[in-house]
């Protein structure tokens, strides 16, 4: 069964953040702090090995949120790589079983990268907060947060 973060004790997990925060919008650089590593059958480093299909752009604007869902309807165990700008959000990282506890709150700033798959590709996930005002002055956004995530979905190409 999934522990308290949604992950599947030994199993293949590839799931974590990485930060690039510290003046990132203004100087092009930035550190990064990478917590997880590709590991497992089907985790294949190299050219060719992760081919996303798919970009979902979404804006966050005063107020909004995502509900806890799953994305069940792909069938590519590919991770998720996700990336925003803007305002801070919390990201509630669920379990395989159901929108309801466990769950984790993550804390995700502007510039931060987030990146789930393996068995935990398919648990729910949404964003119940968007952090008004919390956006770095020289990102040159008035509030809100743009969300881009990159999917592999197996699905094979228009009509699937």
């Amino acid at each position: 069964p999934p522990n308290s973060a949604g992950f599947i004790p030994g199993r293949p997990t590839c799931a974590g953040i990485a930060t690039g925060r510290a003046g990132a919008a203004s100087t092009g650089a930035a550190s990064t702090r990478v917590t997880a590593t590709a590991t497992g059958p089907g985790d294949t480093i190299g050219p060719g090995a992760y081919v996303p299909d798919v970009a979902l752009v979404n804006w966050y604007g005063p107020g909004a949120r995502m509900g806890m869902h799953a994305d069940r309807d792909e069938r590519s165990p590919a991770p998720v790589v996700s990336v925003s700008v803007g305002d801070s959000c919390v990201f509630r990282f669920g379990n395989l079983g159901g929108r309801g506890r466990p769950w984790t709150d993550v804390h995700l700033e502007s510039g931060d990268l987030f990146v789930f798959g393996g068995p935990s590709r398919l648990a729910y996930h949404g964003v119940p907060t968007v952090l008004p005002g919390t956006a770095e002055v020289a990102i040159g956004m008035d509030g809100g947060r743009i969300n881009v995530t990159i999917r592999e979905t197996g699905l094979g190409g228009p009509g699937g």
